[in-house]
């Protein structure tokens, strides 16, 4: 499989030894937002709320169901959402992601044929101004990374300053088989609900 893929490009997710892919992990990291004081003398952190939503549609791209901080779990437990981190860290990076979302494919329902991952900014703080804001779309397990899909530098990527809406990527079923477009677009969005149908009617 592919690593690091640029935005655009699409793999096949079957594996080299010809095993199925399992379980896919979408991780988000981010910082709280530096804010200078008066005259610039003292600085205060500004907390970031991110949050990372999984949307499963059909094969006419009707939504079946959104796995977000509102519903943490799809309703056979496929989709799993580590909780809403409200803030960020703190204290800078520490190196873990503030949220994960795992999918486990194998337990999918068959009427799913599309797996959206978008990322919204619920205060509507730019991307621009998140301090090491990144996404990385993995194979394996919340503590466990096996093979890295795609990354997207959000801090420091060009186009998404300005932005408080992105799609991530979409996994998508051709003829059984797994399949994986990394996207890595922002939207005009800025609210969940109209990322879920941007996705609609641009991404699958």
């Amino acid at each position: 499989m592919a690593i690091n893929l640029e935005k655009g490009q699409r793999i096949n997710l079957q594996k080299s030894n010809g095993s199925k892919l399992q379980y896919v992990c979408v991780g988000i990291n981010w910082g709280a937002i530096e804010k200078k004081g008066l005259f610039g003398l003292s600085k205060t952190k500004e907390a970031v709320d991110l949050d990372a939503s999984c949307i499963l549609y059909d094969d006419k791209k009707q939504v079946i169901e959104v796995v977000y901080f509102g519903n943490l779990r799809s309703k056979n437990s496929s989709v799993i959402h580590s909780g809403d981190d409200l803030t960020g860290d703190m204290d800078g990076d520490d190196g873990l992601d503030n949220e994960v979302i795992t999918v486990d494919f194998s337990h999918l329902t068959p009427e799913v044929a599309y797996v959206a991952f978008v990322l919204n900014s619920f205060r509507g703080q730019d991307f621009g101004l998140i301090p090491f804001a990144s996404i990385r779309i993995y194979e394996g397990t919340p503590s466990r990374v096996n093979e890295v899909f795609a990354k997207y530098d959000i801090a420091h990527g060009p186009g998404f300053a300005g932005h408080v809406s992105m799609v991530m990527g979409v996994f998508y079923k051709r003829n059984g088989e797994w399949k994986f477009n990394a996207i890595g677009e922002p939207t005009r969005d800025s609210k969940l609900p109209e990322t879920v149908k941007t996705v609609q009617s641009s991404f699958l």
